[in-house]
């Protein structure tokens, strides 16, 4: 894989890891619990992709720099934490930590699908790199939800899933067209920025509701 390949699986990996340790924390799990959400949440996505991909044993397992490099991240939060002063609004900043580190999970995984899938299959256009991307990005997320006994995210969360496959067309439709490391950073950014854009202006997919009569 390339370097801009690595540069985006590291980043997506310490910023999933930091994800599953905060909801570790707030499930209020001890140091294994808080690990194990981290890891499952760094790597399971890149993990499954590989499956899919063909490329067993998964990379996370035959070359563990994300393996560590979450199980770092995992440690690196557990000891510090209680040596931070948490304000009155401490739900608030542990929430915003955890969106910010989502969002740039999601971004940076999704280039990490695509780019696999362009270097596995470059044959295929659209739909295969589309997916991979989404697969990547949001599998870990799913993992940590279920073990963490909530609902996953990407099926209620306001423009998630979403913003991942936006970035996979974009980085398809840009292919070719320019440099694949610019290419990467563009869509990276662009995930990016329209996740940030959901969560702070509301954006809100389709809910189907039934009308309630008055009277």
């Amino acid at each position: 894989m390339s370097m801009t390949w690595m540069i985006f699986e590291i980043l997506g990996t310490v910023a999933f890891a930091f994800s599953g340790a905060v909801v570790g924390l707030y499930r209020r799990m001890d140091i294994f619990g808080i690990t194990v959400l981290a890891v499952m949440t760094g790597v399971g996505g890149g993990m499954i992709r590989d499956v899919l991909c063909g490329i067993t044993p998964p990379t996370a397992l035959t070359h563990p720099d994300s393996l560590l490099v979450s199980i770092g991240t995992a440690l690196a939060v557990s000891f510090l934490y209680p040596f931070f002063r948490i304000p009155r609004q401490g739900k608030l900043l542990i929430s915003f930590l955890y969106h910010i580190s989502d969002t740039i999970g999601l971004a940076a995984f999704t280039v990490t699908g695509v780019l696999t899938a362009f270097y596995t299959w470059p044959a295929y256009g659209y739909v295969l790199p589309t997916m991979l991307g989404l697969i990547t990005a949001v599998g870990g997320g799913i993992i940590r939800d279920m073990m963490a006994r909530r609902m996953p995210v990407v099926l209620y969360m306001d423009v998630y899933a979403i913003a991942s496959v936006a970035g996979g067309l974009l980085m398809c439709f840009l292919r070719g067209i320019l440099p694949l490391s610019l290419v990467s950073w563009i869509a990276f950014s662009a995930v990016l920025l329209l996740r940030v854009a959901a969560i702070h202006y509301g954006w809100q997919l389709y809910h189907p509701r039934r009308k309630v009569r008055k009277g």
